[in-house]
């Protein structure tokens, strides 16, 4: 990824996010100064209501929390992270367990561990407020994940894995 160039187009991009199939996500992710901007704005910086894929604000932008945030929207035309509700199936899961994500430090290969549905206005989990944990944290988070999981890939982490967390 040619990062000096993306950062001629937006300054606030942190990262590129590829699965390795389907060859359908595949974006640029930014860290803006709130967690709605992106929700409407392009990485272009236009108005639209696909909005970009974004790092949530509580992260740092130096990937230095135990656990990231990415968030896009689920779209009707089937880009952003619409592929990301497919993971209620195991048989999809079993063919798409690689997410690759590169930063301007590093790349990274995350393999899938949980999915999810979950309904932020019935939920007292507050899934993005475990960014940077202590190892007590850690495992209250692994367990609240573990207690929603739609079935059981038999991977875990352990404390100090980097855990990228993606919402849609």
């Amino acid at each position: 990824v040619d990062f000096d160039k993306l950062k001629k187009v937006n300054q606030d991009v942190v990262g590129w996010i590829q699965f390795d199939e389907p060859k359908k996500i595949n974006y640029p992710v930014v860290r803006g100064d709130d967690n709605d901007k992106y929700l409407t704005t392009t990485f272009e910086g236009k108005k639209n209501s696909s909005g970009t894929l974004f790092m949530d604000v509580n992260n740092s932008g130096e990937f230095a929390d135990k656990n990231t945030f990415i968030y896009g929207h689920n779209m009707k035309n089937g880009t952003m992270f619409t592929d990301l509700v497919n993971y209620k199936d195991k048989a999809y899961w079993e063919e798409h367990q690689i997410i690759n994500f590169d930063t301007m430090a590093e790349f990274s290969e995350y393999q899938v561990m949980y999915a999810f549905a979950f309904d932020t206005d019935n939920e007292t989990f507050c899934y993005n407020d475990y960014t940077d944990m202590t190892e007590e944290k850690f495992a209250e988070f692994m367990a609240e994940c573990e207690k929603r999981m739609a079935y059981d890939t038999g991977i875990r982490a352990e404390y100090g894995d980097e855990i990228l967390t993606l919402s849609t």
